[in-house]
């Protein structure tokens, strides 16, 4: 499958550019949700990174259709088809060294939706994951969410991995961030109880080229509306404020983490500087991008918006293992605009 050049020049740079690429020489490393944005971002990183610098890297992805993954990597990859809300045994190929585990739902309207399904994958998923982990003693990095933070709503400091706001369990809304929360704990109890190697990566909101031109997510739509001259409409008051990371940032923060984290440990992958509003947001993207256009608030219920919480993200942790951002805010949508574009 083709990608857009927006997306080729990222991979490309990532691959030229990486610092810990002879870290990763002949691993085999094992990736759920490959089809989905990040896990076929990583998947791309890996085998561009291989290529070249020789690397000898063997990527299996594991997904819930075989079909696709193949259409998107060819036989530069082996394909695992697996189901993480089925609960089923997970058998991993026995010479895995590391497991990448994004495999999740992302869609807020899927989450209210089908809470169910959300919380079976996130838990039941990750169990059989870590089972299979430590049957072949690989590593697990654990891909998590700003989520699991639930409502704070201080912002005069920066939120580190051992704060924790209040999560309701009987909002249906919640059982995405809640199977994270349970998921990163079972990830610490295998870590302190079996010794696996199971860290977690905290993703700020992450977005970047290779976004789908329908995703609903709201940078999407704001993207959207930029490239249209629409106006942007918010559903809310904008008043949620959130950091950001860009994608392939996000992936070299992971893979330091994989490399360089501690097992049973949480690490906050976000771009410190890009802690903003929702409002505030789109009023700086159309002063930057298109100042005809401007921000308009239409209130609308039932879309499943995450709650209203200020989420000022420390990634001081990750940046002690020596990784650092590329990518600031409009330089982020600059490139999902283009990638739009493409």
């Amino acid at each position: 499958m083709t990608i857009n050049k927006i997306l080729e020049e990222d991979i490309r740079n990532f691959a030229e550019s990486f610092a810990l690429a002879d870290e990763l020489r002949g691993m085999h490393i094992a990736i759920t949700g490959a089809t989905g944005l990040l896990g076929s971002c990583m998947t791309r990183c890996l085998l561009s990174l291989s290529t070249q610098r020789d690397l000898g890297i063997h990527v299996t992805c594991i997904v819930r259709n075989a079909a696709k993954a193949h259409e998107m990597f060819g036989d530069d990859v082996t394909i695992v088809e697996y189901d993480f809300s089925s609960g089923a045994p997970l058998l991993l190929p026995a010479d895995t060294d590391s497991v990448i585990h994004f495999a999740s739902p992302t869609a807020s309207k899927f989450f209210v939706d089908n809470p169910v399904e959300t919380m079976n994958t996130g838990l039941l998923g990750t169990m059989q994951l870590l089972k299979a982990a430590k049957n072949t003693g690989c590593k697990v990095v654990f891909v998590s969410s700003l989520e699991v933070y639930g409502a704070i709503y201080d912002d005069s400091k920066p939120v580190d991995e051992h704060c924790m706001g209040y999560l309701d369990p009987l909002e249906v809304r919640s059982s995405y961030p809640m199977a994270k929360r349970a998921a990163e704990c079972l990830c610490k109890s295998y870590a302190a109880e079996y010794g696996v190697q199971a860290m977690t990566a905290r993703l700020a909101q992450t977005f970047g080229a290779g976004v789908t031109k329908d995703d609903n997510r709201v940078f999407a739509q704001f993207a959207r509306s930029i490239i249209a001259s629409h106006d942007i409409i918010l559903h809310t008051t904008g008043e949620l404020s959130r950091c950001y990371c860009y994608t392939t940032d996000a992936i070299e923060g992971i893979l330091y983490i994989l490399l360089r984290g501690t097992a049973g440990e949480a690490y906050n992958v976000s771009n410190d500087s890009t802690y903003i509003s929702v409002a505030d947001m789109a009023r700086r993207l159309c002063e930057t991008f298109n100042p005809g256009v401007k921000p308009v608030v239409q209130l609308q219920d039932g879309l499943g918006y995450s709650p209203v919480t200020k989420l000022r993200l420390s990634s001081a942790r990750l940046q002690a293992l020596g990784w650092k951002p590329h990518y600031d805010l409009m330089q982020m949508f600059g490139r999902l605009i283009a990638s739009f574009k493409s």
